[in-house]
């Protein structure tokens, strides 16, 4: 097989100045059906697909740390590995957009992080663990950490979905606070035009608990940053925000959520033991993190 030597697919990926979405795999059942989820997006918005496997170096667990494989063997299986993606990508594409693949010794996170800075994405693409029983989805660890660190878009694809008819609802969870300092709107508002699609903004409160004298004019700061989209408003009543956002994604048929992860504090509630229900709107539907 060919192999996949970085900088070399990422330079010539550069040059084609075209939007790009990344997917990072590390080939599982999970990582694959994100993949072909990007893949159908890229289709649908003209971009060009960058696959993408970082791979660590295994070390036993023992008092004397010993390598369990060497580098060059790890480098020789990750290369054949992302060459068959790709090569399977291809097949799926048949030539109506372009597939680049790349692999990485590193840290996942940073790595992305660092391929990101260089090529500058539309959005980076991952997959969500599945859970058993009626917990639903919880995101991969890799996947935590990715949102954690980028400052670019992160859409979260639980297992099982299919990209189907495309991104034509897309809700945006907010709380009225600080809208200004707070909302990407620019990026908000490029995303929405970018599928020609429906802005549901969604605020999650409990008779009126979280009502404060600011609200009505934050609501109102926030439309004239959104008016251009023609945004719709929807107050949920629910006790729980992310109970509420799930509801209502269900009934109305949501095809993407928006969520500032560090505004509001989802990342940390996936530490706790009750992280099942943090991060969950609903099974079927992806999650985009965008940091403010």
């Amino acid at each position: 097989m060919p192999e996949v030597s970085l900088g070399c697919e990422i330079n010539r990926l550069k040059t084609e100045n075209m939007k790009t979405i990344i997917i990072p795999t590390d080939f599982s059942p999970v990582a694959t059906n994100a993949m072909n989820y990007g893949i159908d997006m890229a289709k649908a918005i003209h971009a060009s697909v960058l696959l993408y496997h970082v791979y660590q170096v295994p070390v036993s667990i023992s008092d004397t740390p010993v390598l369990l494989l060497s580098v060059d063997d790890l480098k020789k299986n990750a290369e054949e590995k992302i060459t068959a993606l790709k090569a399977q990508a291809e097949h799926i594409v048949s030539g109506s957009i372009k597939i680049y693949a790349e692999t990485q010794l590193g840290n996942v996170a940073d790595e992305v992080e660092n391929l990101c800075k260089r090529i500058n994405p539309f959005a980076v693409v991952m997959g969500t663990k599945g859970h058993s029983g009626i917990e639903k989805v919880v995101f991969g660890s890799n996947t935590i950490s990715v949102v954690k660190h980028l400052t670019w878009p992160v859409i979260c694809i639980p297992p099982g979905k299919e990209y189907g008819n495309g991104i034509k609802k897309i809700g945006f969870a907010c709380d009225f606070k600080n809208v200004v300092e707070t909302t990407p709107a620019h990026f908000i508002k490029s995303f929405v035009n970018e599928f020609n699609a429906e802005l549901h903004v969604l605020n999650v409160d409990h008779q009126n608990k979280h009502f404060t004298t600011e609200v009505p004019q934050q609501s109102a700061l926030l439309h004239t940053m959104l008016e251009d989209v023609k945004p719709q408003y929807h107050f949920i009543d629910n006790k729980d925000i992310e109970d509420g956002i799930n509801d209502f994604a269900e009934h109305n048929n949501l095809d993407l959520i928006i969520t500032i992860p560090k505004k509001h504090k989802l990342l940390e509630g996936l530490f706790r033991p009750s992280s099942v229900k943090q991060l969950v709107f609903h099974s079927h539907v992806p999650v985009m993190c965008v940091h403010e």
